[in-house]
């Protein structure tokens, strides 16, 4: 067999074309034709290679374990599984928002009360408002505690955080409150600007993100009134919360709801709920009749559907609109979901187009959103009344509206709509309210007869039952707390009478925290798996965000 010379994987140092380059001894007969000043130039090259190989492996581990010090490894956020803050003699209100507050990537949360005093026992007449006064807190998602407090003039009418996202705006969140406007930072609860309200106009949400109408490189907002005579739309100025042009008469009679939307051309639509449907208005027009020049473009296969004597657009003509709902967070260019009095219709947001029709008898909530299936296609979840104090909670499929799963519970007073936390596995956690009718032997439920529920859909005959929430529930939201972690749902409670003092409960508690003390129930013929199988299967969920 020939033997080679030539460096090979298993064999690398044994390489080069002679014995110098490779740093090997020269053979024997090589040396005896060398001098013995060669000989010992050889040997001493070698030793220096081997002292800079050694100096330079030195020198790296220590700038290695130097840096290791010097640059501190990140901390994560340190958790409590649970935490609740209590207020006594308090109100609060249907308002919640998950925003990142103190910039630890952690998300935190904002509501409002009516108190005398913040946790810090600073009165509201050290403020100088008038005692009970709102009171804006921001607390930390990780353990509760005030992050800040903000007291304003007393009453309140409505919030809406969110507004600087994808803006130039420096603040966050506005408030209507006593006959006040008021935009806060919400990393310092710094009210950054304060105006009265429009004259004359009695807004509702939710506040419409427009672009910069005024040129003055800020993005500006637009409010909706409407009463039994007109609907109007004012604009204010993103940087001060002055009114920007004249206002506007969007249409002549009463609008139920409305909500900006964003064509996937860029168009920007106003959309207005109606007694006889659905219907969009440019905001292009709008702008312009409010004295604005400026450039925003028209969707032409939205455009050619307005009708010959109006500006308005018809979307979809019912008598029945009961609901509007972009599908998914975002309003751009996405499709739009519309609850009638007697169907569930999901319409192109892009030519108009009806894509399914699901017919209903009556819908109890708000529906929400989530993944059933694989199809990458956010499904829809409905609370059907069905009578006799029964709901019918069903999971539509997002590409066909046929049915992919249904339930009845019993309709307990005061449950939260559905809820739905996405996981890696290109599934959603579904959570929803209610009671097994098998549970009670009576078909009207109290209101103490609430549970809460959770699905997952590889185990579809199977539910996690957790155990009752006594309190009367203001408002509730299942989100995640960290970029692809920590989920968990945030109750926040209090009186039963609107605007009543009571006791305000704002609570945490992690999603998987339920599981060991949850219920396994078996709604159907479900697979050989244990009772600790589906729990086991719930605790090792990874969730992340979409």
């Amino acid at each position: 067999m020939e033997t080679t010379d030539r460096a090979t994987e298993g064999d690398p140092l044994k390489g080069g074309e002679d014995g110098v380059e490779t740093g090997t001894a020269p053979p024997a007969t090589e040396l005896k034709g060398k001098s013995c000043k060669e000989v010992l130039g050889l040997s001493r090259l070698t030793h220096w290679r081997t002292a800079v190989f050694f100096f330079s492996l030195f020198l790296c581990l220590t700038i290695v374990f130097a840096f290791s010090f010097i640059i501190p490894c990140p901390v994560r956020p340190q958790y409590l599984i649970a935490w609740n803050r209590t207020f006594s003699e308090a109100v609060t209100y249907d308002f919640l928002a998950i925003e990142e507050a103190n910039k630890d990537k952690v998300m935190d949360v904002l509501f409002v009360r009516k108190d005398t005093e913040d946790s810090q026992n600073n009165t509201c007449g050290d403020a100088g408002l008038p005692s009970p006064c709102v009171f804006v807190l921001a607390v930390d998602g990780t353990d509760g505690k005030t992050l800040w407090e903000r007291p304003l003039n007393p009453e309140f009418h409505w919030a809406q955080c969110g507004l600087n996202e994808n803006t130039d705006r420096n603040w966050d969140c506005l408030l209507s409150h006593a006959d006040q406007l008021s935009a806060i930072a919400k990393n310092s609860g710094e009210v950054k600007w304060q105006q009265p309200q429009p004259t004359g106009l009695h807004s509702t949400l939710p506040v419409l993100s427009v672009p910069d109408l005024n040129t003055d490189e800020v993005s500006d907002v637009a409010l909706v009134a409407s009463d039994n005579t007109q609907t109007q739309l004012v604009f204010l100025s993103g940087k001060s919360g002055v009114q920007i042009g004249s206002t506007v008469i969007l249409d002549s009679t009463e609008t139920a709801s409305h909500l900006l939307y964003r064509t996937e051309k860029g168009s920007y639509y106003v959309l207005l709920q109606k007694d006889t449907g659905l219907y969009a208005l440019a905001l292009w027009r709008i702008a312009a009749k409010a004295g604005f020049k400026i450039d925003l473009t028209a969707d032409e296969h939205w455009e050619k559907n307005a009708g010959g004597t109006s500006d308005l657009v018809p979307v979809y003509v019912s008598d029945s609109v009961k609901q509007v709902l972009t599908v998914g967070e975002k309003t751009d260019a996405s499709n739009l979901l519309l609850v009638t009095g007697d169907k569930v219709a999901l319409v192109d947001g892009n030519n108009l187009q009806l894509l399914w029709s699901f017919n209903t008898t009556s819908v109890l909530s708000k529906p929400s959103f989530g993944h059933f299936n694989k199809d990458g296609l956010l499904d829809v979840v409905v609370e059907e009344d069905i009578g006799n104090n029964t709901k019918r909670v069903i999971i539509l499929d997002g590409e066909s509206g046929g049915v992919l799963w249904e339930v009845n519970l019993l309709a307990s007073p005061n449950s939260p709509r559905p809820a739905s936390i996405y996981t890696i596995k290109s599934f959603s956690i579904f959570m929803f309210w209610g009671m097994m009718p098998s549970e009670t032997n009576t078909t009207v439920p109290l209101t103490g007869d609430r549970r809460s529920y959770m699905l997952y859909p590889l185990y579809s005959k199977v539910l996690l039952e957790s155990s009752n929430v006594m309190d009367h529930i203001i408002s509730f939201k299942a989100t995640l707390l960290e970029g692809g972690r920590h989920a968990a749902y945030i109750l926040l409670t209090g009186s039963a009478t609107e605007g009543a003092e009571g006791t305000v409960v704002l609570s945490k508690r992690k999603l998987k925290q339920d599981v060991p003390l949850s219920t396994v129930l078996r709604i159907g013929t479900s697979g050989p798996e244990t009772n600790e199988d589906i729990k086991e299967a719930f605790s090792r969920l990874r969730f992340s965000d979409l």
